[in-house]
């Protein structure tokens, strides 16, 4: 394995209301203790997740966004988009969650499907308009061959 390449181990999302998107984070299961949030007097300006996950890098075009994200169907402003990624434990999660943030107020872009990569997969949007997947483990049993893009 060559050791000078870079490991990517951090996404930054630069918020546009800090506050609310700890909320929306939390909900999410996001362990976010108070001391690692850097507050001011005008609020908080750093906040320091734990993770204990391992991250991955996809890049999709805008043509296949669109058949996995029924959301971004028709719009055009989709180039330079950030999904945050997250996975969970089963399919079943990927729906429970999925009704527990829109049912929080969060906005569906995807209601939970069958994925054709095998996975049962869904998609919120968190309060600054950035789309994040919900995703289960994939299962031989639910592949089928991917659409045309």
């Amino acid at each position: 394995m060559d050791q000078t390449r870079p490991i990517l181990d951090q996404l930054n999302i630069v918020s546009g209301n800090v506050e609310a998107s700890i909320a929306f984070y939390r909900r999410l299961g996001v362990k976010i203790p108070d001391e690692r949030v850097w507050r001011t007097p005008t609020g908080p300006h750093h906040v320091s997740a734990i993770t204990d996950e391992a991250m991955t890098l996809d890049l999709d075009s805008t043509a296949f966004a669109k058949t996995w994200n029924t959301g971004w169907r028709g719009r055009d402003d989709l180039p330079g988009r950030v999904v945050v990624g997250f996975g969970v434990s089963s399919r079943e999660e990927v729906d429970r969650l999925y009704g527990e943030m829109t049912a929080a107020g969060y906005r569906g872009l995807q209601p939970p499907y069958d994925a054709f990569w095998g996975a049962r997969y869904a998609m919120i949007e968190d309060p600054d308009g950035l789309a994040v997947g919900l995703m289960s483990p994939a299962s031989d049993e639910h592949r089928a061959p991917p659409p045309p893009v």
